[in-house]
């Protein structure tokens, strides 16, 4: 029990560092990929010492063999098995070649639709497709086109913020768009749900469209704060090198090997002090996955033994949380990673919006449960 107490003391400390250490030093900021990867290193090296019954903690082959495999199949794409690596990479050597014609061609759509229109457009339109073309392929498309608008560096930022959260949320809607939605079907296969591909649509469609239109239009308010005219024909210029191209797909290697390890490696403080709670709590203790690999913490809590209301309230928080902070999800750590977006920058927006957008849901699922409709 003493050993326990003593591990649990050394993950909540590397947790806290994890969550502050990004934001309060400035060589973590620029490196986080290595820092995370380290704390995973640790948090998995303490869990060893941890005796959960039933639960296999610390090293294994098998937690090295999925840390090394996950960032190169980290979904399905229509039934093939696709990595986040090789699309970064093979998509970056694409616009690298082909980089002059994209600009022009977003350029010309600028020119065509007003910004406010093009911005509500791209939110929910990669919001909604992002379930079926996968949130990768949705972020990627999404830099490309961020990059290319004529506005202020800050406002790019907030509308890349606003649009990862709707990518993340609408991902949810089938098998397709991102592994914890794959995870969840897989974990609710059988009775008493038998759930199947459009399983999540039914559950979650209600609060998950609804709210990429709401993540549309706060995109198109916030564009309103901008002087258009102080930015005419301002566009972030490309000027990457294969050299980039490849780094950033190794970084992004690194930072899924990174969430792996700390996923596994915070065993013990899910298993121990998240999945005994209700779902009240649960969904504000979700909040963790801001900086947890939300597949993860959906493994770890999603069961067939759960209620509907159960399942909602944690996935719900999952998702809406995992928008807050860079390594919540998948299209932040790709958009944060080709645009430079620092932690800082990103949790400017994303955490308040993240606070303000639970507040919303938690009425929304918990409200007509204790008025008893």
């Amino acid at each position: 029990m003493a050993a326990d107490l003593l591990v649990n003391a050394g993950l909540f400390i590397i947790f806290l560092a994890v969550l502050i250490g990004p934001f309060r030093v400035r060589v973590i900021e620029h490196n986080l990929e290595i820092f995370l990867f380290i704390c995973g290193v640790i948090a998995l090296t303490v869990s060893g010492f941890a005796s959960l019954p039933g639960e296999v903690t610390g090293w294994s082959w098998p937690i090295v063999i999925e840390a090394l495999s996950a960032p190169l199949r980290i979904g399905d794409i229509f039934g093939v098995p696709i990595g986040i690596v090789q699309i970064v990479l093979l998509v970056g050597l694409a616009i690298y070649i082909w980089h002059a014609q994209i600009s022009r061609f977003i350029q010309s759509m600028i020119r065509v639709l007003s910004l406010k229109v093009l911005a509500f457009g791209l939110i929910v339109t990669l919001g909604l497709v992002s379930s079926v073309v996968s949130a990768i392929i949705a972020a990627i498309i999404l830099v490309e086109v961020m990059c290319a608008l004529p506005v202020a560096r800050k406002t790019r930022i907030d509308l890349t913020v606003i649009s990862c959260f709707s990518i993340g949320l609408g991902a949810v809607l089938t098998p397709l768009g991102e592994p914890l939605s794959t995870i969840a079907i897989s974990k609710l296969s059988g009775s008493p749900y038998y759930a199947t591909f459009g399983f999540l649509f039914e559950m979650l469609g209600i609060y998950v469209i609804p709210g990429i239109i709401a993540f549309g239009l706060i995109g198109v308010l916030y564009l309103r704060r901008l002087d258009f005219a102080d930015h005419a024909g301002e566009y972030e210029a490309y000027s990457e090198t294969i050299k980039d191209v490849v780094l950033r797909a190794a970084k992004v290697y690194v930072f899924i090997m990174a969430l792996v390890f700390l996923g596994e490696g915070f065993k013990p403080l899910i298993v121990e002090y998240i999945l005994n709670v209700p779902s009240e709590a649960l969904y504000w203790i979700n909040m963790v996955s801001a900086i947890l690999d939300n597949a993860t913490l959906t493994a770890a809590e999603i069961g067939p033994v759960l209620t509907p209301l159960q399942i909602k309230s944690a996935l719900m928080g999952l998702l809406i949380a995992g928008g807050m902070l860079i390594p919540g999800n998948i299209p932040n750590i790709i958009a944060a990673a080709k645009m430079k977006i620092t932690s800082k920058e990103w949790a400017k927006l994303g955490v308040p919006l993240g606070i303000a957008t639970m507040l919303v849901y938690f009425v929304l699922l918990f409200l007509p449960v204790y008025l008893g409709l």
